[in-house]
């Protein structure tokens, strides 16, 4: 058989129907293959920055893989920005790059770039270096992109070994070389810590998502009586009107949500390293004892040294740390009224920022949208001012239907993200929430979701500035306050939208977001609301700050 017809199949053996791409004359060979299958999807992004994005936000919604494929060089180099973020946020997907041939490697061939220039943005590099062992290194591939912490692994494969008829070395599974049952004696020692003490605190992180966690989660935080505080990547893995639920550790968290990290005389850290991005530098004042559980073996003791450091699954962790806890006569506890105090607190924070009158703030227009869609949605979040508030105040009622990137923040990752949202879950309402700026770093791709006759629906906070730059710009420095807007040419994206395609429509009042939400949620095509919003209104980081 052919070596690329042989990876298509192997790709369906393991569970892999849908890749995300943008074809070349390199790349032919697999999309033929494809063409020859029933039961598999290329989906033709129209940028590569974008092809890995709509995979992250199929794997993210969905804890299923995808492929990407693209052509050598600068394919290669535009999808490394989804693929570092993909990386960083524990993703996986199995990326393809169609290499230069080896008789003209060195040479300057098109496109050519070095293989190992991709070393850092991914899980691990592969480099085929005879078509005897394609399919065998697709099959560790695969193995190495899901084995947790899970991540993005590429796959160099040289066009003329796509067409090869070689015969195909077989694969053995791997054993697993991964500690998913923690050790008796830590949860022991764990359990032990969180009993004694009084005000325990839970951090919840991504890893409790990957894992499929949020039953366990809640069900210690409940006999705990324990506050969930979650990071970037956590959000939603307790539903966000439970009575636990605490909100989300950012650099723009409330007074009140860091009060609650410092007054706590113990912590349980689950699913997360502790990253310098969601912690302020390591600054947030953490419990002293804390039993932090994590698969990154270097994670432990960078940043806050546990008491109590368990490399394990978070799913099997919390549930044995719930066993445990089953067979413990737990002292009786009054109500825990933490958690609601600090959305309380918030909520009365924000009251200033609610005003119905035009150009409304972020903060009044998340509160509509929030509002407006089914508790079940899907909501791909793109970086910037708007994302900011949004992890306070727009509320995530599950670990999958919320997906933002983590400590990458890249911009352009939303509306790509909800693309590949809505091919993994066709029955799902799936919604971009994106900015301006955001927007215009992929705009290329409503034309994607009005090709692949996706019913999206994607919704832009318009304020003709990256506001979140030109707030610091004129807070900080000799710049002037708007020093990165464009009010004097202002973006009409109901326009571009209506250029490619799309329904679209324009509101400038809660009112007119919810029945314009109404009306797109509706339909089975996909819809661009462009909501106006005030570029002058306070950034999160610095409103909750003081």
């Amino acid at each position: 058989m052919l070596v690329g017809k042989a990876i298509i199949d192997r790709l369906m053996e393991r569970g892999i129907d849908t890749v995300f791409g943008i074809p070349g004359k390199q790349s032919l060979p697999l999309n033929e293959a494809i063409g020859q299958r029933d039961g598999i999807q290329f989906v033709v992004a129209r940028h590569e920055t974008a092809v890995t994005h709509q995979a992250w936000g199929y794997a993210e919604t969905s804890g299923r893989m995808a492929a990407t494929v693209v052509v050598p060089g600068p394919g290669d180099m535009n999808a490394m920005n989804g693929l570092k973020n993909a990386l960083n946020d524990c993703t996986p997907l199995l990326h393809f790059a169609i290499e230069t041939d080896p008789e003209f490697r060195g040479g300057d061939a098109i496109h050519e770039t070095p293989p190992d220039t991709y070393d850092n943005v991914v899980k691990e590099n592969f480099l085929v270096a005879n078509p005897e062992g394609a399919t065998a290194t697709v099959d560790r591939a695969i193995r190495i992109a899901r084995r947790p912490p899970q991540g993005p692994v590429r796959v160099g494969i040289p066009k003329s070994y796509l067409t090869a008829d070689v015969p195909l070395a077989a694969s053995a599974e791997a054993p697993s070389d991964w500690e998913k049952e923690p050790p008796a004696g830590a949860i022991e020692e764990a359990t032990d810590l969180l009993v004694s003490a009084t005000n325990p605190v839970i951090v919840a992180g991504g890893g409790v998502r990957s894992s499929n966690a949020t039953p366990e989660l809640r069900d210690v935080a409940e006999r705990l009586t324990a506050p969930v505080v979650t990071t970037y990547k956590g959000k939603g893995v307790l539903p966000e009107d439970h009575r636990l639920s605490a909100g989300v550790l950012s650099g723009s968290a409330s007074p009140e949500l860091l009060d609650l990290l410092e007054k706590a005389d113990a912590a349980l850290v689950v699913g997360s390293d502790l990253d310098a991005h969601a912690t302020r530098g390591w600054t947030v004042d953490l419990p002293e004892q804390s039993v932090h559980v994590t698969l990154g073996i270097d994670d432990i003791g960078t940043g806050y040294n546990p008491t109590v450091g368990i490399v394990a699954d978070a799913k099997a962790t919390l549930a044995s740390l719930d066993d445990r806890l089953t067979a413990i006569e737990m002292p009786a506890t009054a109500p825990d009224d933490r958690a609601v105090t600090v959305r309380t607190a918030t909520r009365d924070r924000i009251g200033p920022l609610l005003d119905d009158e035009p150009p409304i703030t972020s903060v009044r227009a998340l509160r509509a949208i929030r509002e407006a869609l089914p508790r079940e949605a899907v909501v791909a979040v793109d970086a910037g001012g708007f994302r900011v508030w949004g992890l306070n105040v727009f509320e995530a009622y599950g670990p999958r239907q919320y997906v933002n990137p983590g400590s990458w923040a890249t911009m352009g990752s939303g509306l790509p993200s909800a693309i590949g949202a809505q091919l993994a879950n066709p029955e799902s309402q799936v919604v971009s929430l994106t900015g301006d700026g955001g927007l215009m770093m992929c705009v290329h791709e409503l034309h994607t979701a009005v090709a692949e006759e996706l019913p999206l629906t994607v919704v832009v906070l318009n304020n003709n500035d990256y506001a979140i730059i030109s707030e610091e710009a004129g807070r900080t420095y000799d710049l002037e306050s708007g020093e990165y807007g464009w009010p004097d040419a202002a973006i009409d994206f109901a326009t571009i939208a209506e250029g490619m395609g799309m329904s679209a429509e324009q509101a400038d009042t809660p009112a007119e977001i919810r029945e314009a939400l109404d009306t797109a949620l509706a339909t089975d095509e996909p819809t661009l609301l462009e909501i106006r919003t005030d570029p002058t209104e306070p950034q999160a980081g610095e409103f909750f700050s003081g």
